[in-house]
């Protein structure tokens, strides 16, 4: 209430100094005005003096400021001869004007020096607060406490300040310390963020998770575009909240004396006696996930330290980490990771303990590589537990080793004797949507993925059909990760057995896997495609050599076999073997003569003409590939379409700006061949290029625009009656102004 009041009090004082000065500088004002304001800013300058010298030299100044107390009396305590005091009976000696000119000197010398009090406090505040930074990096939070403090002695409404020693406190459990600080941050800035966030996890350790919803909600009422991160922290108060309610109904459990609440504990003091042997603690492990039947037999295992037993069982802890190969080695592996599924399933909080602990998280991956059926089994559907929600996904990838993970999957997915390969893919395809998963991958891409990924699709038969699809679709997730996705594309071994596999797949038994496999292959090759192209650019010649290092060196066996598919009764299929030509034609020059050659341009017009967005967008670019390269491409697509109705059509919507700049590109090679002007005398080609081209430059669209001018340049130059056109629409100057996007 000090600091209040102390804040308050700085406040209320700028609203007077503000007034006082505003009064002294009205040029509205008469005389007898001028001379009050004069009067009433000495009297107050006067009385702040005194009010500080009162409080002492050593209360560090204002709450917020943290400014030194200045005495003021001294304003008038010598007058200059235009400010003395006027003699009994004679007129005063200096204006009105003069007094307030010196008043406003005054308090702005005054405001000056206060600023530069604030600025030398502002340094010394920085400097703690990177001091406190510092140690709470270290986890010496009691330290980093005592600098933020030392800091707010310095300047007191320091926002950063509040909320870096409200963290601290929350990671020391001063929970109360740690809202009252979040308090102080939001009136230094009512919309700080931090400051509802560290609140929020404040109110959770006190309980309180009607107030911590409260503050997460103001989050997004402050800023809406942060609704993620708060549905994150909401849903993380459900999970507190349903955790005490958890731990309650264990203990009034527990207090009933009822024959489950004694049975976990007792096993659990059965299992921690030490020097058993392996067949003992098997049998107790099973006794126990047998006990354990519902939530608050997870609770009482949880409550009575069973992770704690359990990872400091030596001969548990022996086995895990050296694969003791025993007799009762399996079955005692499999005995703890069924126990762990048992305690784990539908409790958030025990998974999260369980991956607290070293020794058992990470003999879920290893056993995952067991040479026993059984035990990779139970690892297995451990696994897939932790895979089915994004909370317990991310718990896995930040304390499970995810290259030995991925590795251990392939494994299990490629193993012929093996009968769990689809619950692997499913925890491959689960994890592979985790963006940090695919980051952890990116440095053992080849050893974990590649490899064995390449092997399969080399090997393929009808025997392994049902992985294929499956395992295709993972590596799909994986290739989300631009990394990924590039090394991938610029890996010939990968493209060597892809080709592998298109022939493999062109027999009506592996027609399930076309698909998939052309969603692969068109997501990669969006790695090395042509940028230009993609947003309707200008290309000034075709491409004349192939890319090395890309899937251009494997073009043609792409090419001819997407040209085979596109007659196919799939409507999926001819759409992706569209955008996989799409990517594959501006790389490689022979692929492109060889499309052209094979009729590409009459298969994609006739796409065009009643295909979707999508097969619209990659018919569009691959035909403006095709014509900007090979004039047989033009002249074919002349033949078909005289008048160029198709483009024409495109040019008229309101479709995408790749799709608009590609047509209008398009347009103008056709231009270059004899006669294709003269066809276009009784269409609207000029009015609609001319719509393009005066296109507000703000919109985004200046390749359009540039293509489109082009296109318009090109049409009257080669048949000059479209000139007239031009000039009856006004359309010249627009033309004219289109050449700096052209230059």
């Amino acid at each position: 209430m000090d600091k209040l009041h102390d804040l308050e009090g700085f406040l209320k004082r700028v609203d007077t100094i503000s007034g006082l000065v505003a009064g002294l500088r009205c040029a509205d004002a008469d005389e007898a005005q001028q001379r009050a304001a004069a009067e009433r800013a000495d009297h107050y300058l006067a009385a702040l003096g005194l009010e500080e010298a009162a409080a002492g030299s050593g209360d560090g100044g204002s709450s917020c400021g943290g400014t030194p107390p200045v005495n003021r009396t001294s304003i008038n305590t010598n007058p200059s001869p235009c400010t003395a005091a006027p003699a009994a009976t004679g007129p005063p000696r200096c204006s009105p004007d003069v007094d307030a000119a010196n008043s406003i000197k005054i308090l702005e010398r005054d405001a000056e020096e206060r600023t530069q009090r604030r600025r030398t406090k502002e340094e010394k505040a920085n400097e703690l607060k990177d001091k406190g930074n510092e140690a709470y990096a270290r986890q010496d939070y009691k330290t980093a406490v005592e600098f933020y403090s030392d800091g707010l002695a310095e300047l007191r409404d320091m926002q950063p300040l509040y909320t870096n020693r409200a963290q601290a406190y929350i990671k020391l459990g001063k929970y109360n310390e740690a809202v009252s600080d979040c308090e102080w941050a939001l009136k230094c800035n009512e919309r700080c963020i931090k400051a509802y966030v560290h609140m929020g996890k404040a109110y959770i350790g006190l309980r309180n998770y009607k107030e911590a919803r409260n503050c997460y909600e103001k989050i997004v009422e402050i800023e809406p575009g942060r609704e993620k991160m708060a549905k994150e922290y909401l849903t993380q108060v459900e999970w507190e909240e349903e955790r005490e309610r958890q731990e309650l109904s264990a203990r009034e459990e527990f207090d009933r004396g009822g024959q489950k609440a004694s049975t976990v504990p007792q096993l659990l003091g059965k299992l921690s006696r030490p020097n058993q042997s392996p067949l003992y603690y098997c049998g107790g492990l099973e006794l126990l996930s047998l006990a354990i039947t519902d939530c608050t037999g997870q609770t009482l295992f949880r409550l009575n330290n069973g992770f704690s037993v359990i990872n400091g069982n030596d001969t548990l802890r022996s086995c895990l980490s050296h694969d003791l190969r025993t007799a009762c080695a399996p079955e005692l592996h499999a005995s703890l990771l069924r126990l762990c599924r048992v305690i784990c399933g539908g409790n958030d909080e025990n998974q999260k303990t369980l991956m607290a602990c070293p020794v058992l998280s990470q003999s879920i991956v290893d056993l995952l590589a067991s040479e026993h059926m059984a035990v990779r089994r139970e690892s297995l559907s451990l696994l897939c537990l932790y895979s089915q929600t994004h909370r317990s996904r991310r718990m896995a990838v930040d304390n499970l080793n995810v290259q030995m993970l991925m590795k251990n999957l392939m494994k299990c997915i490629t193993n012929p004797n093996d009968q769990q390969e689809i619950q692997a893919l499913a925890v491959l395809e689960n994890f592979a949507s985790e963006n940090k998963f695919c980051m952890q991958l990116r440095d053992t891409l080849t050893e974990t993925v590649l490899v064995p990924f390449n092997t399969i699709l080399r090997t393929s038969n009808v025997t392994n059909q049902h992985v294929l699809s499956s395992l295709i679709s993972s590596i799909g997730c994986l290739v989300r990760d631009d990394v990924i996705r590039y090394n991938m594309a610029n890996s010939p071994e990968c493209w060597e057995a892809f080709v592998v596999a298109m022939k493999q797949y062109s027999s009506s038994e592996y027609r399930d896997n076309v698909y998939p496999l052309l969603g692969l292959i068109l997501n990669i090759s969006t790695a090395v495609t042509s940028p230009g192209l993609q947003v309707g650019q200008m290309l000034s010649d075709a491409r004349d050599e192939t890319i090395p290092g890309s899937f251009g060196e494997h073009g043609v066996p792409l090419c001819t076999w997407c040209l085979a598919l596109l007659s196919d009764s799939h409507g999926g299929i001819i759409t992706r073997a569209t955008g996989v030509l799409s990517n594959v034609l501006p790389q490689c020059s022979a692929a492109l003569q060889l499309a052209v050659d094979g009729g590409v341009v009459t298969a994609m017009r006739r796409i065009l003409k009643g295909a979707g967005p999508i097969s619209t967008k990659y018919a569009m670019k691959t035909i403006t590939v095709c014509t900007a390269a090979s004039h047989l491409a033009r002249e074919e697509l002349l033949k078909s379409d005289k008048r160029l109705s198709v483009l024409r059509g495109l040019l008229g919507s309101s479709g995408e700006e790749v799709v608009l700049g590609n047509a209008a590109l398009c347009l103008g090679h056709c231009l270059e061949v004899q006669g294709a002007a003269q066809d276009l005398l009784p269409t609207d080609a000029v009015p609609l290029l001319l719509r393009l081209a005066a296109a507000d430059t703000h919109t985004g669209r200046t390749d359009v625009q540039r293509n489109a001018a082009i296109a318009l340049g090109k049409l009257c130059r080669a048949e000059p009656r479209h000139m007239h056109k031009l000039r009856e629409l006004h359309g010249v100057e627009v033309l004219h102004s289109c050449m700096k996007l052209i230059t």
